[in-house]
């Protein structure tokens, strides 16, 4: 083992739920946490309030929920701006871990202002930085804008383009350099090899996982159980 890696808290495994069942499957199969999201084809968008909350009617790990409107990294329009605003305002009494959320302004830096205004809605959750972080411009410049968010304690990451053997090394200098604000997870392509190499060659302890997870589009335990065995063992 990494022995970096072990200063660090326990590994996590993180996976993608878009309903409920989804949710019961994951937590069943040994899950840390949850990310909760709708439209699962375009990267995850703000789920329903109804599906938040029966889902954490029906199971106890932490979860945190997507905030975002639109395919893309920053906000389209006064009325999305206000909707998330809203929507946090919402979540913040639904018991829930925290937020998924990331914001680019035009010139593809970290959307600050537009982060604290959304994320004072809601001051009793933590939040997650997601792959809008890999659009941004500078990458160290972002992680260090990221970090002035005290409510932000983890970021999403997949480290750029290509197969997990080429950028592991890019992965970890982000996990350095977010620490000790803030925990890096690796996302996308995540699956048995990459997570045996994440946790061999880097000091990254958490993964996020969505289609690795599932079987015909559905989270199946017997997956779950596999990748959870996989970055404990």
């Amino acid at each position: 083992m990494n022995d970096h890696a072990a200063q660090y808290p326990a590994r996590v495994l993180e996976v993608i739920a878009c309903s409920v069942e989804d949710a019961i499957e994951a937590e069943q199969g040994g899950a840390g946490r949850l990310e909760i999201i709708s439209r699962f084809d375009v990267g995850g968008l703000t789920p329903s309030l109804e599906l938040v909350r029966e889902i954490k009617s029906r199971v106890s790990i932490p979860m945190r929920v997507m905030l975002r409107e639109n395919d893309g990294y920053g906000v389209r329009s006064m009325d999305e701006k206000d909707s998330l605003i809203a929507t946090a305002q919402r979540l913040k009494e639904c018991g829930i871990d925290g937020v998924v959320l990331g914001f680019l302004k035009e010139n593809r830096k970290v959307d600050l202002d537009l982060l604290v205004e959304i994320l004072a809605a809601c001051p009793n959750l933590r939040a997650t930085f997601h792959h809008a972080f890999e659009d941004s411009a500078d990458k160290q410049s972002s992680i260090q804008a990221i970090k002035s968010l005290p409510q932000v304690d983890r970021l999403l990451s997949h480290a750029g383009q290509g197969a997990w053997i080429d950028k592991y090394v890019t992965a970890d200098s982000y996990a350095n350099a977010a620490r000790p604000e803030i925990e890096v997870i690796a996302g996308s392509g995540i699956d048995l090899p990459a997570i045996r190499l994440l946790r061999e060659r880097t000091s990254i302890t958490e993964f996020h996982v969505g289609t690795a997870a599932r079987i015909d589009g559905r989270v199946e335990r017997k997956k779950v159980r596999e990748l959870v065995r996989s970055i404990k063992e």
